[in-house]
């Protein structure tokens, strides 16, 4: 069932500028009107000018990043590096993200070849692990028993979970909202490990390019720390680097539906309700769109997740506007409000392994 009592989900409701009704095209359910005007907006098409400008950026940033790095050498200074180059991956991530969701590409082939390319061989994470995951939670997000991201593994997302958590999650899971950040510290390893072993899966496609792509990853990224630093100060800046990594990734994709409601069994709502409810938008400017990937606009990708991500800023006004219409809950709230809310909700959903004692 809807898991309504696991957050506190205070600033839905109308938004400012709401003016006149949105000319709604008859017939269909709920979310094919909303395609439909969404469609007739021409913001499903597709922007490679926009892609080639970002893409080339990034890669100049991180061509430029190791080159920094290769002319400043035995240096204290290269710890400063680890954390452009932190921020640096993450955004490579966020490509990866874009392109697996065919909102760069129009055929599938260019998006596997650059996404395995970004992800694989660019930042070490396995492309095709990360697609079928990711896949997944869309279908289904916030469920219980279908998304991938919200199982009691490390940590519990509710009270149920928590009443029939085992392992690292019962004993993580008392004081989780405290050590959600702290945590996020090891996304970047866990990300390297899970890519490693998702290579044993024969349904993998293209296995052998992927385990070639991850490890020549591996080598190249060793080889550069140990052959240009002392092994001291190679370590350090790996840690440095991978733990800022897995704390830039975590600060992106935590606001999206972390507190948000969550469902159990066979309550699945219509599409467009199963994915509004469960979502996340956070509120912010340029800077927030492009620190975030326009994963601020969480519901609207959500909706539509080979939308472009620079059409989501103008989707989300009619999206907004059109769920007010439909009486459907629409949350938006600030960075960290939304972070509150998040850490609120773990901490709500840890209450009962606290009570064990």
């Amino acid at each position: 069932m809807l898991d309504q009592k696991q957050t506190d989900i205070p600033g839905r409701g109308p938004g400012a500028g709401v003016q006149a009704p949105l000319p709604h095209p008859t017939g269909g359910s709920d979310f094919a009107r909303l395609s439909k005007l969404i469609k007739d907006s021409g913001l499903m098409g597709r922007r490679p000018v926009y892609y080639a400008v970002r893409m080339s950026l990034i890669l100049v940033l991180y061509v430029g990043g190791w080159g920094a790095f290769l002319l400043v050498g035995d240096s204290w200074w290269t710890l400063a590096l680890a954390a452009f180059l932190a921020v640096v991956f993450g955004q490579v991530a966020l490509v990866a993200h874009d392109v697996g969701h065919r909102q760069v590409f129009r055929r599938s082939r260019a998006s596997a070849v650059t996404g395995r390319i970004a992800g694989n061989l660019g930042i070490g994470m396995g492309y095709g692990w990360w697609q079928d995951k990711h896949s997944r939670h869309h279908a289904n997000p916030n469920h219980e028993d279908l998304d991938p991201d919200v199982v009691p593994d490390i940590f519990v997302w509710t009270q149920a979970q928590a009443r029939k958590a085992t392992g690292p999650a019962r004993v993580i899971g008392r004081l989780q909202a405290f050590l959600f950040f702290p945590m996020l510290t090891l996304e970047g390893f866990n990300l390297h490990v899970a890519g490693v072993r998702a290579l044993a899966d024969r349904s993998l496609k293209q296995r052998r390019t992927e385990g070639a792509l991850l490890f020549g990853h591996f080598a190249l990224y060793l080889a550069a720390l140990f052959t240009v630093l002392p092994p001291g100060k190679a370590v350090l800046f790996l840690v440095v680097h991978q733990c800022l990594f897995g704390v830039y990734l975590g600060s992106i994709f935590a606001p999206n539906h972390k507190g948000m409601p969550t469902f159990t069994g066979t309550d699945r709502p219509d599409f467009l309700r199963r994915q509004v409810l469960t979502s996340r938008n956070v509120r912010g400017g340029r800077l927030v769109d492009t620190a975030l990937g326009g994963l601020n606009y969480q519901i609207e990708h959500h909706l539509f997740p080979s939308m472009p991500s620079p059409n989501l800023r103008r989707a989300q006004l009619i999206v907004h506007r059109y769920c007010e219409e439909l009486g459907v809950l629409y949350l938006q709230t600030g960075l960290v409000e939304s972070y509150r809310q998040a850490l609120t909700s773990l901490h709500r959903a840890g209450a009962p392994l606290r009570q064990a004692g």
